[in-house]
């Protein structure tokens, strides 16, 4: 694990500050957009900054990729995807048995073979806060990661990134639109504020996409 290029770039940004600077080498087996869309994942930015924001937690053959819609100030500076307060998500993945460890997403990678990651990387307070434009760009960039990564299942945490990109009317469920050619799912927001999906039907979303793990 620490000799694939995401997860080592992904711990250079927990030991950088905020604002510091790295020095990045691409390697030769990357193309220009691998490396750049490597280097987003990461949290950084071109030019080796460290960015506010969340960076993935991945890894190649998952048995899941979980995409969130972006990192809450919360998740960026907590280094933790769903941090917030509130956020159903761990008590979720707890319940359904997909986790073993709370809030722990480098034990979710290492002990469960789930990886983390967000449409767009840009930290905000709410997520209305993003345009249609990020979460197009963003969910070509999920597309390519998932093509080359190859986990088992992608499922989305929240239906508004997928409804502002790809289908205005899409339900929770599986997706006929897949990610990267694998079983996608969609399940509602775990936040707090939505208050149409309580903890018993959000675990039971995990139980479904789940499902489909060999």
């Amino acid at each position: 694990m620490t000799s694939f290029v995401p997860a080592r770039l992904a711990a250079l940004h927990r030991a950088t500050p905020l604002g510091g600077t790295v020095s990045l080498l691409q390697p030769a087996t990357y193309d220009a957009q691998r490396w750049d869309d490597v280097v987003r994942g990461a949290g950084f930015s071109p030019s080796g900054e460290r960015l506010w924001t969340l960076p993935d937690s991945v890894a190649p053959r998952l048995n899941m990729l979980i995409c969130g819609l972006n990192p809450s100030p919360a998740s960026a500076d907590s280094g933790v995807a769903f941090a917030r307060p509130g956020n159903r998500f761990w008590p979720a993945m707890l319940a359904s048995g997909l986790a073993v460890a709370d809030r722990d997403p480098l034990a979710l990678l290492a002990k469960n073979k789930i990886g983390m990651t967000d449409i767009v990387k840009r930290t905000t307070r709410r997520a209305d806060e993003l345009g249609r434009n990020e979460f197009v760009d963003g969910l070509r960039r999920v597309e390519r990661l998932v093509a080359w990564l190859q986990p088992q299942v992608v499922c989305f945490v929240g239906l508004a990134g997928w409804r502002a990109a790809i289908d205005k009317r899409a339900a929770a469920g599986w997706q006929e639109r897949t990610i990267g050619a694998r079983p996608t799912y969609l399940m509602p927001s775990t936040s707090g504020l939505n208050a149409n999906a309580q903890l018993p039907d959000l675990t039971e979303h995990l139980r479904y996409a789940a499902s489909k793990i060999s």
